[in-house]
């Protein structure tokens, strides 16, 4: 085919001769359009390529590692989040750049879900050729002349108009109202533009016109505006694709993964400026030489030729390049040509889209083609729309590959093997190209079948979509600050810790003493820590909640072997008389001995009692309160061991040797106890709470003696039941003391341990709720069910860096209606809340490796602290968080903290032999 040269003859100029001889035959035309027309011709392969190299380059460009090559851009916009829906307020809309040399006025009112739609009112002004060429100042004075313009024709208040501008050319944000012009495009050439802050340059030129008080919240360009102005459907718009004069797209990609911002939370729309997009390796084979004819016959050679083959400037123009070398060769019109016909620009979009109509485009082609001086033969409107179906459909195709890129990068980034999208789509080519959207969703399917994407025209162009990022970005301020507000009371200084570390030593000192206190500072009689040296069989009882383990721990010179079997205790048993619980508990150790053929010796027993109780003695208990549930009858008041030994005694004909009663605590530190002899402390954080550490002998008055040392049991669950901490509770922590079954009690346990930290978010959650910040302000059902927010989805909530899937899972498993923002702000309240029982726990273990120090009298302490308990050991950051404050309050000590492999059953054993080491000592 011979190469197309330039336009030709100007306007004016006479048609040119129409030779009739030697002209095609009507069946050789056809054939030779469709010979023509094969260049436009793009293979499922082709299409692939180029899916795959946008895609590629848009990853690229996201790490910061753009090629030269590739240009496309992946610009941050600084939208955080889509509407939800419940946006409600009046704002002024300026856009530019939109709809070619013309710019638009609108005034948005938005009424949130239950408002009824309000239309928006608009005005368009043509910007005159010489201020599209002129200065930059000429072209903003123009905007703000006609700002002033639309204001005083429609009047409002003048205080506080909120202005978002839609600003559609590619520009570099550095915020949501800050934007530098990176290049002009769609014919715009205005001087001392690029490389400025166009929304500076809108403020300079209002304050100049000084008529309007105006308050530029955004800028946005109108990709973005067609996003957010979709309608909200049964989920997010997060996509917004522009087939205009130009074309572009946006799309809504998780923040960690945009260099340029320096995130790890949270998604953020990113302009993909495709129209830059220029693969020579792909596209190469896809170009026409209609297509390099229109590129160097353009205001910009080489640039945009992407765009060039997709955008509405360009689809005219290469359907009467196309027509003037069929009539050239004589194929069309008898052979002959018109000036217009060789005029650029002659051919406009709308023409395009009006021959190509499936019921009146062909006398639209006889109008269109007689207005540009061209006479129609026999089957010339036919072939001219066969044109312009051909070139419509490449773009249309071409567009298809690129979303399909938007689709797949969608799909990665969010770790789905399904995808399910909405895509808003704006721009003359969708409004005046029916055959286009059904070309592209087409095309699409193809390409990414896996992929659901339903496409959502834009009502107004994008001038909602504008007003809805700025009233976006007023509700997410005032979300943020109700928020903070909310959590403030759990984010604890240092200052507001160490007044809890000084009240536990001063609490400690008063149980010590023997004087009213809230921590009980209970004698364990359990005197000394493991040297390594024990050995022997012992058996082991751990009751601390609904599962009952008996054990049997085998202490050898090779280590450590431990037998255990889980038994259930039925809550009519936890809850019935304390004859029946002990009787249950009897025949579960009966039925392990008979499975272990232990049956009839009687091996030293440790009896982990995981409740409050105030020891007399090694084997004796005094139950003081039943927790975790628990309810027997006649046991409180009580010595447990006895109860135990009560019961051996109705089951006859079994022996055991129950030597001590060990509380979980004490268990945990004697575990850790036999790996390190610097275990002094032993800590709880699981289901509930609690400490226990080694004191001195001479500082328990409940106890005789002077010299050496007692493990204490500090119950310290209950601090702060004097109402001590009083200035720390926040009006959650006191919602969640009233509903629970010991209201006034455990206080300190109630804002760190596991049973209550998912009661304590899931008040929170109802708050945030009720005040609108989550979940659009919808109350659920669920959420008010006691319980239903598990402490472990905690847990599995902070230990989410992917996406946040495990928050959209657990909240969406919970009927919840969850969005992005909402996943976001529910890690904050998981955070705030979890952080605040580390910090309050490490402030407990502060206090007590101090008090162990001084006793010492030492001006460096190194101790381990042992450590059992679901939520220390699952939680992603309980531990850490421990840590730094114990570093923080307590910088004189040297804390290594050991994890408890077993602490209730081989700590109860360990207790047992200890006792058993220190007995056979004193008889020697």
């Amino acid at each position: 085919m011979e190469s197309i040269g330039p336009a030709g003859l100007q306007p004016g100029e006479r048609v040119l001769g129409c030779p009739q001889e030697g002209l095609p035959l009507p069946s050789d035309r056809s054939e030779l359009v469709q010979e023509c027309l094969q260049q436009f011709k793009v293979t499922r392969t082709q299409l692939q390529q180029i899916q795959a190299s946008l895609l590629d380059s848009m990853e690229q460009a996201l790490k910061g590692q753009a090629s030269p090559a590739s240009t496309v851009r992946m610009l941050p916009t600084y939208v955080g989040s889509t509407p939800h829906g419940t946006e409600q307020g009046n704002f002024l809309v300026l856009e530019l750049g939109a709809t070619g040399a013309s710019l638009r006025v609108l005034w948005v009112t938005l009424t949130g879900i239950k408002g009824h739609r309000v239309e928006p009112r608009s005005q368009e002004f043509v910007i005159p050729e010489e201020v599209v060429l002129g200065t930059g100042q000429q072209l903003f004075d123009f905007a703000a002349c006609c700002l002033s313009e639309f204001l005083d024709a429609h009047p409002v208040e003048n205080q506080g108009l909120q202005l978002g501008f839609s600003f559609s050319f590619p520009c570099h944000q550095t915020g949501l109202d800050r934007s530098t012009l990176i290049s002009w495009t769609k014919g715009f050439r205005c001087s001392g533009v690029e490389g400025q802050d166009v929304v500076q340059l809108l403020r300079d030129a209002i304050q100049r016109q000084g008529a309007y008080s105006i308050d530029v919240v955004a800028v946005v360009n109108d990709t973005v505006g067609t996003m957010m102005g979709c309608e909200p459907g049964t989920g997010p718009c997060e996509i917004g694709l522009i087939v205009d004069t130009g074309t572009n797209a946006c799309y809504m990609e998780e923040a960690r993964h945009v260099a340029a911002l320096d995130e790890d939370r949270g998604r953020t729309c990113v302009s993909i400026e495709w129209g830059s997009f220029d693969n020579d390796r792909v596209l190469g084979p896809v170009m026409t030489t209609f297509d390099h004819a229109l590129d160097q016959e353009s205001l910009n050679p080489g640039a945009q030729r992407f765009e060039k083959m997709i955008g509405g400037l360009y689809l005219g123009e290469l359907v009467r390049l196309v027509l003037a070398h069929l009539a050239r060769r004589g194929i069309l019109f008898g052979g002959c040509t018109s000036p217009a016909l060789l005029s650029q620009g002659s051919i406009r979009l709308e023409y395009v889209a009006m021959m190509e109509s499936p019921s009146t485009g062909a006398a639209h082609v006889h109008t269109i083609l007689q207005d540009l001086g061209l006479s129609l033969e026999a089957s010339d409107a036919e072939l001219v729309q066969r044109v312009c179906a051909v070139v419509c459909t490449r773009a249309a195709q071409l567009c298809a590959a690129a979303l399909a890129a938007v689709l797949t990068r969608l799909q990665h980034s969010r770790e789905q093997q399904t995808l399910q999208v909405a895509v808003a789509t704006g721009g003359q080519v969708f409004e005046r190209h029916p055959r286009f959207h059904s070309v592209l969703q087409e095309t699409v399917m193809l390409l990414v079948p896996e992929c659901d994407v339903s496409f959502i025209p834009s009502v107004d162009g994008g001038g909602r979509g504008v007003a809805m990022v700025t009233a976006v970005a007023a509700r997410l301020a005032a979300h943020r600050r109700l928020l903070e507000e909310t959590l403030a009371p759990f984010q604890l200084n240092t200052k507001q810790l160490e007044a809890v570390q000084v009240q536990m030593r001063e609490a400690m000192a008063k149980g010590l003493r023997g004087e009213t206190s809230s921590l009980r500072m209970l004698p364990t009689y359990v005197r000394a820590t493991p040297d390594g040296s024990e050995r022997g069989d012992f058996l082991a009882l751990d009751l601390g909640g609904t599962n009952f383990r008996v054990l049997l721990v085998r202490l050898t010179e090779g280590g450590v072997q431990i037998i255990n079997q889980v038994y259930s205790i039925p809550e009519c048993v936890a809850q019935g008389s304390g004859q029946q619980l002990f009787d249950h508990i009897v025949d579960c150790i009966v039925d392990f001995q008979q499975r272990q053929g232990l049956s009839g010796q009687s091996l030293p027993l440790g009896f982990t009692f995981s409740f409050p109780c105030k020891q007399v003695g090694l084997d004796q208990g005094i139950l003081l309160s039943w927790t975790k549930g628990f309810n027997a009858s006649d046991c409180e008041g009580h010595d447990v061991v006895h109860l135990l030994r009560e019961a051996i005694k109705r089951r006859q004909a079994v022996e055991l040797n129950v030597v001590a009663i060990v509380n979980d605590t004490v268990g945990t530190m004697m575990s850790c106890g036999y790996e390190d002899p610097r275990c002094e402390m032993g800590l709880i954080v699981g289901t509930g709470t609690n400490a226990c550490y080694m004191e001195e002998l001479q500082n328990v008055v409940d106890v005789a003696g002077e010299s050496g040392q007692m493990c204490i049991n500090m119950e310290w669950g209950a601090f702060g039941d004097d109402g001590s901490l009083g200035m720390l509770s926040t009006c959650f922590d006191t919602s969640v003391d009233q509903a629970s079954i010991n209201p006034g009690k455990q206080r300190f346990e109630k804002m760190i341990s596991g049973m209550y930290l998912g009661e304590i978010v899931r008040h929170i959650l109802l708050h945030l709720t009720s005040v609108g910040v989550l979940f659009r302000g919808q109350q659920t059902q669920c959420l008010q069910t006691r319980d239903i927010f598990k402490t472990k989805f905690l847990s599995e909530i902070e230990s989410d860096s992917l996406a946040l899937r495990q928050v959209r899972t657990i909240l969406e498993d919970l009927g919840l209606p969850l969005t992005s923002d909402d996943a976001l702000m529910v890690l904050e309240v998981c955070q705030a809340v979890s952080r605040r029982a580390a910090q309050l726990c490490g402030a407990g273990v502060a206090a007590v490796v101090e008090k162990i120090r001084e006793n010492r009298g030492l001006e460096e302490l190194t101790v381990s602290v042992g450590v059992d308990g679901t939520l220390y050991k699952l939680h992603p950051h309980f531990s850490s968080l421990v840590t730094a404050t114990v570093q923080e309050l307590a910088p004189r000590c040297k804390v290594i903290f050991l994890q408890s492999e077993d602490g209730s059953g081989k700590g109860a054993a360990l207790v047992t032999a200890v006792a058993c080491r220190l007995a056979q000592k004193t008889r020697v």
